[in-house]
This record gives structure tokens, sequence and C-alpha cells, in this order.
């Protein structure tokens, strides 16, 4: 049974359009009407429409700096019934933040009442908070009754509001703005006036100056929270110029030392627009999460200003690396996206760099000089022909007065008798009789000639360019005096220093307790580590068949190096060894070491330490220890060794002279210089062989002979002038070694 479809209206007219371009002409519209009169400043005052309705609406209401406060609730329904009708939230909490000196740079309303806080704290309702205008808001208004800018009707088009405001200062950058639109967002952090002042004086006297010019001036943002950025001015610069970007915006802290060594951070100044309490709340997540292990405890101590306690695990801890820590896992140190997306002439939307923000504040400040002038030229004119008539009444006085009394039609007369202006006949027959009495030709002839000099002034500024941007410097220097930066509101708070260079520090190591171990390799390749230096190793059990290669003593935060056969090298880490207790592991476990690949060392990694590096064919090369060590278990390749040949050694490169011994138990001494230092590679020969290969090499001082441990582990020396016989240079056979050389060819 089919439904009943009702029928069109009759006698209207239906004409069938499609959904696409339905949907297209009504997306479009509200995406303009989002990007124009809701979410995108204009880039001359830096004012949203809802921001400059409110402080219009205020004006209206003269709540000028030093009246008394009204009501919110009075001033949001002014706005919403006459200018903004959008909603009463929307109003109070964007009147709320021009209020919030942690939020607005340069707060625009003076606030009386709760009005939040920087801990995510909302205002109170409007019928409990007042407000008034700020001395900044005044400037931003200042010449608005003097035709400086363009009015248009409102929404119910019964009264006028001003399409932007004369704004005496930068407010675009002084105060930046955020705002999310249709297809485009804006992000501009505030700045500080006085140096924008520097920037723009700058720029009028060079306007070929580039963006990075005037950063000299106006270094940076200057946030109202404070705070460090530790971006590089080159970075900035890059921001600046282009329009986008971002800042590291980083918390303000320093160390309070306590009693017996004991210390805590105090974090004074946190990033703009983190809120204190959700980033207290999330160090205390990551406390009993344990992913903060530096940290005992934190403490909020704030009153008017903000003080964070952070007290550490253990005063031997690294304070700033603390603080590196709670950098990289918490808000204590954001970023500021930067999109200095804005409608350029009030109409365009576009993305602008730092020179076109302050070039359209500029031009636009010249438009508003202009008109104010031609506005005071047309007020001092009128007065001038007023001042006039007013002459001619002092010089004829009693004939006025008789005219005034005995005529029918007194204004055509006085008009006809003195020729006089229907302006000037309307203004006398309009003056009351007792102003007359103070009526002095003095008087009269000095506001004329004063007038007269007024208009002659105007009249040059406006025919000269130079003149009219001469003004705007003594207008922009008066601003800087207001704004000085030695005065509370002037004094720049967001300073700059460059991060603290924590790219080698590994903080993962940091969180590892440091405790003495042994590390002990079988001669199979298994490894393990003993808690403490355990200097007797007797009593360890192995696998059948396996037995005790060798032991070092190290720490659990040190590296191990591993030399595998076939050239590469990989690092392994003390903490994460196999404990002592069992019978270890295979290295091959814990790096990727290839099947064929056999383990030709294991020793402990030294910063800055030299090791010289020999395959079993006699070549080598001395290798810096900081150059093998790797992020992977794939390793690094160290030594390029072609089939049949192996890496052989790897022995510490600390001494002058390098005692090679073959296989074929051939000796060789020569001068360490001739050994050549690389990170990788084949290296040079060391020592010539007819048959067999490299046996062992060694490092020493020539000045304290050459030493060598026997099976007994007893030690043996020649002395320097014993060795004449065997001192010759890199790459010859050698000789026979002394008597009681090992017969392993090792040095032991």
């Amino acid at each position: 049974m089919g439904r009943n479809v009702a029928a069109p209206p009759s006698g209207g007219h239906t004409e069938p359009i499609k959904l696409r371009e339905a949907l297209e002409e009504r997306y479009l519209a509200y995406a303009l009407s989002t990007i124009m009169d809701r979410a995108l400043p204009d880039a001359r005052d830096g004012l949203k429409p809802v921001h400059r309705r409110i402080l219009y609406g205020m004006q209206i209401l003269r709540l000028d700096p030093g009246t008394p406060f009204k009501k919110c609730a009075k001033i949001v329904g002014d706005v919403m019934g006459s200018f903004h009708p959008h909603g009463d939230q929307a109003i109070y909490d964007a009147l709320v933040r021009l209020a919030q000196d942690f939020s607005s740079r340069y707060p625009l309303i003076d606030g009386q009442g709760n009005f939040g806080n920087i801990d995510g704290d909302g205002a109170a309702a409007y019928r409990y908070t007042e407000a008034r205008m700020t001395e900044v808001a005044r400037l931003l208004l200042e010449g608005i009754g003097e035709d400086a800018i363009d009015f248009r009707e409102n929404y119910s088009g019964d009264q006028r509001e001003p399409i932007v405001l004369p704004a005496a200062i930068p407010n675009l950058l002084a105060n930046g703005a955020q705002g999310i639109a249709v297809g485009m967002a804006t992000s501009i952090p505030p700045h500080n006036i006085a140096e924008l002042c520097d920037a723009a004086l700058y720029l009028i006297a060079h306007k070929n100056a580039d963006d990075a010019q005037l950063l000299t001036f106006a270094p940076g943002p200057d946030f109202p929270t404070g705070g460090i950025i530790v971006d590089s001015r080159e970075q900035i610069a890059e921001s600046y110029r282009t329009g986008r970007g971002s800042f590291r915006v980083r918390a303000r802290w320093h160390k309070e030392d306590g009693a017996r060594g004991a210390w805590v951070a105090v974090v004074t100044e946190i990033p703009y627009m983190v809120q204190k309490s959700r980033l207290i709340e999330k160090i205390a997540e990551l406390l009993n999460e344990k992913k903060l292990p530096l940290v005992a405890d934190i403490h909020d101590e704030s009153a008017e200003d903000i003080r964070i306690v952070i007290e550490p695990r253990s005063r031997t801890i690294d304070c700033a690396l603390m603080m590196e820590q709670l950098f990289r896992l918490t808000e204590l140190e954001s970023r500021f996206a930067m999109n200095m997306n804005v409608l350029v002439d009030g109409v365009v939307p576009r993305v602008i760099s730092f020179k076109e923000a302050l070039q359209q504040w500029l031009d636009h400040r010249r438009s508003v000089l202009v008109r104010r002038s031609r506005f005071r030229l047309a007020e001092i004119e009128h007065r001038l022909e007023v001042v006039a008539g007013m002459q001619i009444v002092f010089l004829n006085l009693d004939e006025v007065i008789r005219i005034i009394r005995e005529e029918e039609e007194p204004k055509d007369v006085l008009k006809a008798t003195f020729a006089l202006t229907e302006i000037q006949a309307n203004y006398i027959l309009d003056t009351r009789l007792r102003s007359l009495r103070r009526l002095e030709e003095m008087q009269l002839r000095r506001e004329f000639e004063e007038l007269t000099k007024e208009k002659d002034d105007i009249q040059k500024l406006l025919g000269d360019d130079a003149r009219q941007w001469r003004t705007i410097t003594a207008e922009v220097r008066d601003i800087k005096k207001r704004f000085a930066p030695d005065s509370k509101l002037g004094k720049r708070r967001t300073t700059f220093e460059d991060a603290p260079d924590m790219a080698d520090v590994d903080l993962a190591a940091t969180l590892i307790e440091r405790e003495p171990i042994t590390v002990v390799i079988s001669e199979k390749g298994w490894i393990r580590a003993l808690k403490g230096h355990v200097a007797d190793l007797a009593s360890l059990q192995f696998k059948a068949g396996d037995k005790l290669g060798h032991a070092f003593f190290t720490e659990t935060t040190e590296k191990i190096l591993v030399l595998a056969s076939d050239g590469r090298i990989y690092t392994l880490e003390a903490a994460k060894l196999p404990g002592g207790r069992g019978q270890g592991e295979p290295i091959r476990l814990v790096a990727d070491i290839s099947e064929d690949a056999g383990i030709v060392a294991v020793f402990p990694y030294v910063a800055g330490e030299k090791r010289l590096v020999a395959s079993s064919d006699g070549r080598g090369f001395v290798a810096p220890c900081d150059d093998m060590v790797g992020g992977t278990r794939k390793g690094k390749m160290l030594l390029n060794v072609e089939a049949p040949a192996t890496a052989a050694v790897i022995v510490p490169a600390a001494g002058d002279h390098v005692a090679v011994i073959g296989q074929n138990r051939k000796l060789l001494v020569f001068p360490f210089d001739q050994v050549p230092e690389m990170a990788r590679g084949k290296g040079v020969r060391l020592q010539k062989y007819r048959d067999g290969g490299i046996a062992d090499a060694k490092v020493f001082a020539l000045s304290e002979g050459l030493t060598w441990h026997d099976s007994a582990g007893r030690t043996f020396t020649v002395a320097r002038r014993d060795l004449r016989d065997w001192i010759g240079t890199r790459a010859e056979a050698g000789r026979l070694p002394p008597k009681g050389f090992p017969k392993n060819n090792k040095f032991g």
C-alpha cells in the first residue's frame, strides 16, 4: 500500500534544482561567513568582529578607564541586542578572555570579580562580574568619532557599527589571535609593543627592510605567561618570513638548595595556553606509572604567582637532567604553532609575513590620520565661517539686535544687510543674549588666526606624504613611551635561550641505577654479568665442554663492544646483560651476529679510547671507540675483510710503538705513527707473511720496554736497548722473538 505524498502548495511556483549545487552554494555562504565574520582577525586592528563589537558597545556605554564598572550582563545584553546576535555565552567568553592577564598580553578589558584563572577554572556568570575598558582599549578606539573609519549598518539596520577600529597600537601582533574557520585557521603569538614600535619606526624609515632586519628590534613572541623560547634565531626568522612555523616554549625554573645537600626544582612560569592544574595532573599520572624515575614528588605552592615544586628522587641526581626529562614528557615544554592567516585590508584571507603585518597596521594608521585630518579641516572651516559672522555681529551689535527685535523675517534681513551665509545667520539667531556680553573683538580675532594657522598646517599635511609619515612616527614614539620596556606592562616577559645539548645524553641510561658488575664471557661466547667486582671466578659454573674465556670489571650504566670475525662491531647495554645466577646467554641472542661469524673480542667501551684493529692477513688501522658505538642490534661495519681473512685482533692503542707477531713466530716492532687512524676500512699492511697470518699485536711505550705474560701468569719485560734487532718499519717480515716468549704467540 503506497504512502500519501503531499502535493505542493497551490498557487506557488516550484523550480527543481540540483542538490549538489544547492549544497555548494549554501556551504560556500556559510564558509565565507565564518571566515569574514567570525574566525579570522582583521590585519589592521587585529580584532575579530565579536571583539570589535564588545569594545564599541562598551564605548557607547561610556565604560572608559576610571569610570565606574558595569555588570557584564548589561554589556553582553547590549552587544547582543545591537550588534552581535550570536548568543550571550559566545560574547561573554570573548569578553572574559580579553580581561584575563594570562590570556591577553595587553588586556583590553578591566574586569572586577571572578574572571577565571590559569588552572582552567571558568569565570563566574555574567550577572556577578563587572567590567570597563583599559587604556589599551581606549587607544584602539581613539578617534572613532572623528570619521577615522567606515561604519556599516548593524544586522537589524537600526544602528551603525564600525567596520574596523582606528587602532593606535599594533594590536594584531601585540595581543595575537587564535581562530578556526572553514578550511583555514589562524594562530598568531603575542608580542611586545615597545619592540613592535621600534620595528615599525625602522620600517617607516626603511621601506625596503626585510623581516630579518625587523626581527633585530622585535626578536620574537612575548607571551603573557613568560617562559623561555629555545628555538634558534634562524628558525624564528624563517617562521616570520613565511608566516608559518612554531615556537618551542619552556617553563622557567630554578634550583633551590635546602639543608644537607638537598634541593628542589621550582617552576615559576609555564608555557602559554597551558593549564596549570592539567599540567600537574599529567606529571602526577606519570609518577604513578613510574615513568619519571628521577622525580620523587610534585607540589603546587602557587598563590598569585606560579610556584610548582618538584622534588628529585635523590640529591645526587643532576637537576638539569631531571628537568630535561620533564620537558620531554610533559607540557613544561610545548610548541606554539604560528599561522599568520588574517584578513588583509579586512577582506582577503591570506597568510602574511611579519613585515606585512606591520605594514598593514602602518598603512591603516596613515588612512586614519588622513581621515581625521579631513574631519578636523571640515570642523575648522565651519568654525571659521561662524567666527567671521560673529565678528560682523560684534561690530554691528546694536543694528543686529534691532533687526532681530523689529523685523518679521530677521534671518533674511540679516543675510541681506551684512552679506551673511545661511550658517552664519542661523548661528547668530541661535546665540543667547547672555553670550553676547562675552564677545570681544580680540578674542574673536585670536581664534580666527589660530584656526587659520591650524587649517594651513592640516592642508600641508594632507598634501605631503613625507609629513604624514613624520606625524605617524611621532605617534608611534608616543605609544612606545606609554609601553616603555621598564614599565610593569611593557617589560618583556618571555626570554630566549639555546636549548641544552642533550642529543648525546641517553635519558634511558640515566634511569639505570649505577652499580659495579663483572662481565664474564665463556670460550664458546656465553655472556653474563655478576653483581659487584668479583676477583675470584674459580667457582663459576659453565656448560659442559665450555670454560672461562675472559672477564672484566665495569658498571651497569656502561656499554660493551663485541667484535665479530666478519669485521662488524656490536654494542651491548651492560644493564641488559643476563644476570650471574645462571650460565648466561649466547652473545648471538643479544646482538644479530651472523651464523658463520665468530666472536673475536668483548671489551668495555671507554669514551675517547682508541684501539688497534687488525685482520688475520696482517692488515689494520687505529679506530676511535666513539665511532664504534651503535644503537642497533645489527652493529656497525668496522674492518673490511676479504675471505678467507677474518678480523683477528683488537687491542688498546696507548703508546708510541706497535709490536706484531705472526703465526710464523716472527716479531716486528715499528713506530705507532705509521698506522693510520680511520673510522672504518681495510687498513694498511702491518707485517708481511709468507705463510699463515697475524697471531697477536700490542701497542706499548718503547721507553718502558715490551712486556708479555706467560702461561703461568709471570711477567717478562724486554728493555728498549734490547729491542734494537726487532725495531723496523711497518710491513716488514720481522724475526724470531726474544728467548722466553710464549709458545702460543700471544702477549697475554
